[in-house]
């Protein structure tokens, strides 16, 4: 072959190289990118929990593993397919959100809820028909009688326990804290307690954070999957190193002490079984 052939050769595969590349451009064109208030923003993470905080702007989520996530709602945040505005956004709703990474922090995209938990968490601010808001009243005011510790009756603690540092729940646990749930349930007046603790491993301030946020691990899961009713729960609270089950010279006491306690309570003043 010639060198006039080989250059025609070339020529004949770049430009069926161009045009197999103009072909695959024109066959799969770009995707937009999602906009929120007409600015376009790269995709955050999905994020799943119950909303523990909201205001006219932002929900706060709480997982499962106690984490929070602050996102803010837009007027573009499609809600339910758009089947809702932001008003179903209440507290205690189980969500699943969608987020962008805004210029000052994550934007929900999407926001969704299955229809049941939103039926809950408005059961629970508002009242229904089946005297629900004489039902809570009677909880505050049973709540009220129980200002001071020394006025309850602990009627059963169940106590699950956690790896180092961590806030995740075992499936021992979870199980451990529906059978709680259930037996507290045919306990009349009864009221959950959820106390937090760490070993002794670590700072005082990371502890006080851990303990908190395993409180918080343990209220969402007996909320969101063995259906206690959070007016029946009284403010967790995070004890740190304080109060502890064991020594924490051993492995073997530090995890015992690694835990959080449910307590059932019921006040003396109701309690006809003491």
């Amino acid at each position: 072959m010639n060198v006039a052939s080989k250059r025609l050769g070339i020529f004949i595969l770049l430009a069926a190289s161009s045009a197999g590349s103009l072909y695959a451009q024109q066959q799969e064109p770009a995707q937009p990118p999602i906009t929120v208030t007409g600015a376009a923003m790269p995709a955050g993470p999905e994020v799943k929990g119950i909303i523990s905080a909201r205001n006219d702007e932002k929900i706060k989520v709480t997982a499962a593993d106690g984490t929070i996530t602050i996102i803010s709602v837009s007027d573009d945040t499609r809600i339910n397919r758009g089947k809702y505005n932001a008003a179903a956004l209440l507290n205690g709703l189980p969500v699943t959100v969608k987020t962008l990474q805004g210029p000052n922090g994550l934007v929900a995209g999407q926001i969704t809820f299955r229809n049941k938990d939103l039926k809950t968490a408005t059961m629970i601010r508002t009242g229904t028909a089946q005297q629900f808001e004489e039902q809570t009243a009677a909880t505050e005011a049973l709540r009220g009688r129980m200002g001071d510790i020394d006025k309850y009756n602990i009627k059963s603690t169940t106590n699950v326990y956690f790896d180092t540092g961590k806030a995740v729940l075992s499936p021992s646990a979870k199980a451990e804290l529906c059978a709680a749930a259930t037996q507290a349930e045919a306990t009349d007046n009864a009221l959950l307690l959820v106390v937090g603790y760490t070993d002794s491993v670590g700072s005082e301030e990371m502890n006080q954070a851990l303990s908190e946020k395993r409180a918080s691990s343990v209220i969402n899961y007996l909320q969101q999957a063995c259906r206690w009713k959070p007016y029946r729960m009284l403010t967790p609270t995070g004890m740190a190193e304080s109060d502890p089950l064991a020594s924490n010279d051993t492995p073997e006491g530090k995890a015992q002490n690694r835990r959080v306690s449910v307590n059932v309570l019921v006040s003396k003043s109701v309690d006809v079984g003491m």
